[in-house]
């Protein structure tokens, strides 16, 4: 897919905000489309004749874990079904699972899936992460795990999670979906936590169209995962458990595979790029850059502003909406938490405060390997003239 033609994938992670670009050339929000070695990786797939799952998955497998820290790795049909997956072979129906309220929503979806019942928690003010202190606040007798979300791409406070879960005996599930490459002082998440679950959709930092992966430690999980995304079965046709097809096949794998070559390389060109915008900002009063995690190196799969609505006379989409007319693209990562989504209801007693407040403050701008110099001149002329016409 062109960079030009990327509507229906932006809409999947929120969509952007805004009247058409009067630009002629508007800022692509991410860069999408494919290299020829990619093209050349799933067509030498076609003409082997084998597209299910075998030797392209199993060394995407291989290879993925390894750079992110982790020993096993299970391809899957996307990162949803990681999800389930993990929740599958760790929990049980019934459970109380401590999960941030603010995340996107297979996160927690895939709990009420699970039978299990999802108990929201804050996030902080700063790194949008989850609050671990309000987690210890709303555990129960029930309580047996924690799902947290490597938001953004940034990691959560991975120390005070550990420490939560050893005094209270949770496993824990990482969902890693945004933060592939990603490091907590200086290790792969794949290091640790129970599992750590990924997606590769198409507009992910590593994207294969659809597809994910669950990462584990243990050999015994790693089994029972296997067995579960392949309906059960622990030997030819012997099923001891009731699973699923939740399987990747070789085509995407093979992409998987070529694009992960270039993936360290166009990691580091998203941290630069980061930091350009931290500097950007700096300058400019009203708009906050994310904060980082302390000891953690960001994926910056998204970069997500906050916007201190008391120093600006327009809300936060009248600001995006301006952003746009000079062709830069914004999105919503997330219109509302997700004690506001309707399927949510039975499961919730109250509307998290921090999380309750984003969804009227925060927008991400364009964030991706292939920005120039040339963008970020355009996106902070756009930012500093809309902020300093619009100051309060």
């Amino acid at each position: 897919m062109s960079h030009s033609t990327a509507t229906t994938d932006q809409a999947k992670e929120g969509s952007p905000q805004g009247k058409a670009a009067t630009q002629p050339n508007p800022v692509p929000f991410m860069s999408l489309a494919l290299e020829q070695a990619d093209i050349d990786a799933a067509v030498s797939v076609l003409h082997s004749g084998i597209l299910r799952q075998g030797s392209r998955c199993a060394e995407l497998e291989t290879r993925f874990a390894a750079q992110t820290g982790a020993t096993h790795g299970l391809t899957c049909s996307n990162g949803t079904t990681a999800l389930q997956l993990a929740y599958g072979a760790l929990l049980q129906p019934g459970d109380d699972v401590l999960v941030p309220a603010w995340t996107y929503i297979a996160t927690a979806s895939m709990l009420v899936a699970a039978g299990c019942n999802p108990i929201f928690v804050d996030c902080l003010e700063d790194t949008f992460q989850i609050d671990v202190e309000d987690a210890e606040k709303r555990i129960t007798p029930n309580t047996k795990a924690i799902a947290a979300t490597h938001l953004y791409g940034m990691p959560v406070d991975i120390d005070a999670v550990e420490d939560l879960a050893k005094r209270k005996g949770l496993r824990i599930i990482y969902d890693s979906a945004q933060a592939h490459l990603a490091t907590y002082k200086g290790k792969g998440l794949g290091t640790f936590g129970d599992a750590n679950t990924y997606s590769f959709y198409a507009t992910k930092n590593l994207a294969t169209g659809e597809g994910g992966m669950v990462t584990v430690n243990d050999e015994t999980l790693n089994k029972d995962i296997a067995a579960l995304r392949s309906h059960g079965e622990t030997d030819k046709y012997l099923h001891t458990r009731i699973g699923f097809n939740y399987r990747m096949n070789d085509i995407t794998a093979a992409i998987g595979c070529s694009r992960l070559d270039r993936l360290e390389a166009q990691t580091n060109t998203r941290r630069q790029n980061a930091n350009r915008y931290d500097a950007m900002l700096a300058d400019i009063p009203g708009l906050q850059a994310p904060t980082r995690t302390e000891g953690a190196e960001s994926a910056w799969h998204l970069y997500t502003v906050k916007m201190d609505l008391s120093k600006f006379s327009m809300s936060r989409d009248d600001f995006c909406a301006k952003l746009k007319e000079q062709g830069v693209p914004t999105a919503i990562h997330y219109p509302r938490g997700l004690t506001r989504q309707p399927a949510f209801d039975p499961y919730v007693t109250e509307h998290p405060k921090v999380a309750d407040s984003l969804s009227a403050k925060v927008f991400s701008l364009p964030m991706h390997h292939d920005l120039t110099d040339e963008h970020f001149g355009q996106i902070g002329r756009a930012l500093t003239d809309i902020a300093n016409s619009n100051c309060t």
